[in-house]
């Protein structure tokens, strides 16, 4: 029997005859109840700690991270005994639109703090007790993306589509970590592609070095300049056949234009990510046994 997917799996034929290749599949991930693909992990990792004991969390994030984990705590509260408590932490230069977003959440168990070191104050956080939801530095984080494989395979396969690639925008590389581990131990053949911007491209300059514009990137989430899971993530790419890609304002840019003119979709930069770097895998002639997928990530 086939279990009903949270988002959809959906094929672009114009899109994809724009592009240069027979098909290609939008994972919506923007559809996803929490907001986006960090909704896959989250709320596994709070449920984890919640389990081990721990009633305090913090976080730091440029959007879609704290918007899941707002959600999922608001929602765990609203039938908890003992609600639990979270401190989300935002940088002082933001996008309003995401500040203001990420502020409807707070409530008297979340607090939305506006700080210029953000990542800094989830330290001084923990120190006091919280625990941290930064997903680059813990591996819980990777279970609840086994999920998103999971579906992407089923419906793949219900469509009659076999897959070939997924393409990933890509900032601490968890959900592309998590991806080509699920592919591989699954034997699936799915390429992982991650793609990184113009002004943070720390783990894509291990395939192909960078010789574009020195520019700051309108993709803004993508900020994970340490880097820290890129000695488990670039062997794990390319044991998958994959590759990473870097791409800049104006292919992002070009990437969105295109997706609107055949879709109808207005994405966001970021979602746009995974479409460039796929656009650019095809201008160069990569090979990919199947079916291209780009991860439609949310804001």
């Amino acid at each position: 029997m086939h279990m009903a997917s949270l988002t959809p799996l959906e094929n672009y034929k114009d899109l994809a005859t724009a592009i240069g290749c027979d098909d290609v599949l939008f994972k919506r991930e923007d559809l996803h109840p929490y907001g986006s693909h960090k909704g896959r992990s989250i709320p596994v990792m709070i449920e984890h700690y919640v389990e081990a004991g721990d009633r305090r969390f913090a976080i730091s994030s440029s959007g879609n991270a704290a918007f899941a984990a707002g959600l999922y705590v608001q929602e765990y509260n609203a039938n908890a005994s003992e609600p639990v408590e979270l401190d989300i932490f935002i940088g002082n230069h933001i996008a309003p639109h995401k500040a203001d977003k990420l502020k409807t959440l707070a409530d008297d168990h979340i607090r939305v703090i506006a700080k210029e070191r953000p990542r800094q104050a989830v330290l001084e956080a923990e120190k006091e007790g919280a625990r941290s939801l930064r997903q680059s530095l813990d591996d819980e984080a990777l279970i609840g993306y086994e999920s998103l494989g999971a579906e992407i395979m089923s419906d793949a396969k219900n469509a009659g589509s076999a897959v070939g690639a997924i393409f990933i925008g890509t900032s601490s590389g968890t959900t592309a970590q998590a991806l080509a581990q699920y592919f591989a131990d699954k034997d699936a053949g799915i390429q992982v592609h991650i793609v990184q911007t113009s002004s943070c491209h720390p783990m894509s300059q291990e395939f192909e070095s960078y010789d574009g514009p020195d520019e700051q990137s309108i993709a803004d989430a993508i900020v994970d300049i340490v880097a820290t899971r890129k000695p488990s993530l670039v062997p794990a790419i390319n044991t998958t056949g994959g590759h990473g890609w870097t791409v800049t304002n104006q292919d992002i840019q070009n990437a969105q234009e295109m997706v609107f003119e055949n879709t109808g979709l207005e994405i966001s930069t970021n979602s746009a990510l995974s479409v460039a770097g796929l656009i650019t895998a095809v201008e160069v002639g990569w090979e990919m046994p199947g079916v291209p997928v780009c991860l439609i990530c949310g804001d």
